[in-house]
């Protein structure tokens, strides 16, 4: 973390510097609109260009790799003052850039614990927006006409490499993140596909031609500090509440306030002109609404993925948010050329505006269905595609946590209904008995009797043939009832099956069997062969 805020510090403060240098030099607008767009396009391409170097040179050559050459562009700036030599080194810069963040990143998703990567992660963003607000303090030391600033920037890249080159840690893998297609994002969630475009072009406007518009409403570099670092706190401020907001609500809700709020604000920036301390509270409620837009979009992309798709959802909308912040600063630069410093808050406000109707809108129209498991609002600002694999990792052991605890609350559950059941029922029970026309167990009402005794009896008992006790001869009127006057004989013991044949003794000389066909009296077969009562 000690390498990220140094590396920051001359990063914000080299960002600051080339708007406040290229004013000073007389650049117009619409140049200084095209080194930011440079800068942007070059962290588009770095995405692509970074990770086969990193695979090549590994982590810790490649870090030294991209903090020597942002070191030596830094200090290119203040020795070739051109227009044309800029734009090129910002190009480099934003490639070297990438490399930094995918370096940094790769690490902390690798080596951080899965429980603790969601907490690793939001203090690293914390330290992100804590160094880009410290580093626009510099501005108070020296004039931005002097070579001075540009060598601080220069020191603060060279010992952000101390911290890394001095580590022991094994070096991580650089994934190759696929990438959804933009139909299929937009088929998941049309919201956050323009909610990612818009918050390019204003976040991507914001970090270049923010100094220029101080500047050009006649602040001095002190003045261009304050209102940077109050844009940047109000935004790490109000992220955390506007994303809790997100996770208790239809999360288009929240899109529209943020881009209505920012919205709302950008006209009063408009409104307020050069009145320092209305600008500064309308500049920090800006802020805090324009820097949540983006990290609440990637939170309602995730609502409408799978699982699998979440690392190359949030790879599509960092693409998507990397090509507005290439066409921001151009266009913003040539509004505010031809409509003075007022046209880059009307350009906020235009871009917002518009984005906080359709979101809300769309509330309105369709319900809101998640795919799987809702997702949890991470504060972030846009840095390398690494960071979305971060993401998708604590977005990834949240759901697996959730499912973990669902199954085990499940289980406690059947538990609890398993031991809570009584273990017979009340009231009259079945009993099997068996018929003596199939020879089957068959259900017949009993009392309690088993269960005055102390036993258990099932719901459903199979009584097998051979377990039934024999049948004791009866006597009485029901032996005449059921034995014939011609002298047959009860027979004890098993009974045989239904479908055999059986031989009953009778008078001497005379047989009796359970054929029809067989010559002879009737067949008898005995109608009570149920088991005696208990």
């Amino acid at each position: 973390m000690v390498g990220t805020a140094l590396l920051l510090l001359g990063n914000g403060l080299l960002s600051t510097l080339i708007a406040l240098r290229g004013s000073l030099e007389g650049y117009s607008d619409q140049v200084l609109g095209f080194m930011g767009s440079a800068y942007f396009v070059g962290f588009f391409l770095g995405t692509y260009v970074v990770p086969p170097l990193i695979r090549r040179m590994g982590h810790i050559r490649a870090f030294n790799f991209f903090a020597a050459g942002i070191a030596a562009i830094v200090l290119v700036h203040s020795l070739v003052v051109h227009p044309i030599v800029w734009i090129g080194l910002r190009l480099l810069t934003g490639i070297a850039l990438v490399g930094f963040y995918t370096v940094i990143e790769s690490w902390l998703n690798t080596q951080t614990v899965a429980e603790r990567r969601g907490q690793i992660f939001a203090f690293y963003m914390v330290v992100n927006l804590l160094a880009l607000a410290a580093a626009q303090q510099f501005l108070h030391f020296a004039s931005p006409e002097t070579f001075v600033l540009f060598s601080v920037a220069a020191i603060m890249v060279c010992l952000s490499v101390l911290p890394l080159a001095s580590t022991r840690l094994p070096q991580p893998l650089v994934s190759t993140v696929p990438r959804l297609t933009i139909a299929r994002l937009w088929r998941a969630a049309p919201a956050a596909v323009v909610a990612a475009v818009v918050s390019g072009l204003t976040m991507g406007t914001f970090w270049s031609m923010g100094p220029l518009y101080a500047a050009r409403l006649g602040m001095d570099a002190g003045g261009v500090a304050l209102l940077m670092t109050v844009t940047i706190l109000g935004g790490g401020l109000m992220q955390l509440p506007l994303g809790r907001f997100s996770d208790r609500a239809d999360r288009r809700y929240a899109l529209a306030t943020a881009a209505g709020g920012a919205a709302i604000a950008a006209t009063a920036m408009a409104a307020v002109g050069a009145s320092a301390n209305l600008l500064l509270a309308a500049c920090f409620f800006y802020g805090g609404m324009a820097f949540a837009i983006y990290p609440i979009a990637i939170a309602h992309l995730v609502d409408h993925l799978s699982h699998d798709d979440i690392l190359s959802g949030n790879a599509g909308v960092l693409l998507l948010h990397g090509l507005g912040a290439v066409v921001g600063p151009t266009l913003a630069g040539l509004l505010m050329g031809l409509g003075g410093p007022a046209a880059m808050p009307i350009f906020f406000a235009a871009a917002l505006g518009p984005l906080a109707l359709y979101v809300g809108l769309q509330s309105r129209r369709t319900t809101d269905e998640i795919v799987e498991e809702p997702a949890q609002f991470v504060p972030m600002v846009r840095t390398a595609p690494t960071a979305m694999e971060i993401a998708a990792a604590v977005e990834e052991h949240r759901l697996e946590v959730v499912a973990e605890t669902a199954a085990e609350a499940e289980a406690e559950s059947q538990t609890e209904v398993a031991t809570s059941a009584p273990l017979g029922g009340e009231g009259e029970r079945e009993e099997p008995a068996f018929d003596s026309a199939s020879g089957e167990a068959a259900k017949t009402r009993t009392s309690d009797r088993a269960e005055n005794a102390g036993l258990e009896v099932p719901a459903s008992t199979e009584v097998s043939r051979e377990t039934l006790p024999k049948s004791e001869p009866e006597t009485g009127d029901r032996a005449s009832a059921d034995i014939p006057a011609d002298g047959d004989k009860r027979i004890d013991g098993p009974l045989p099956p239904a479908d055999e044949n059986v031989t009953i003794p009778t008078t001497p000389g005379t047989t009796r069997t359970d054929d029809p066909d067989t010559e002879g009296p009737a067949p008898y077969r005995n109608q009570d062969h149920r088991a005696p009562p208990a």
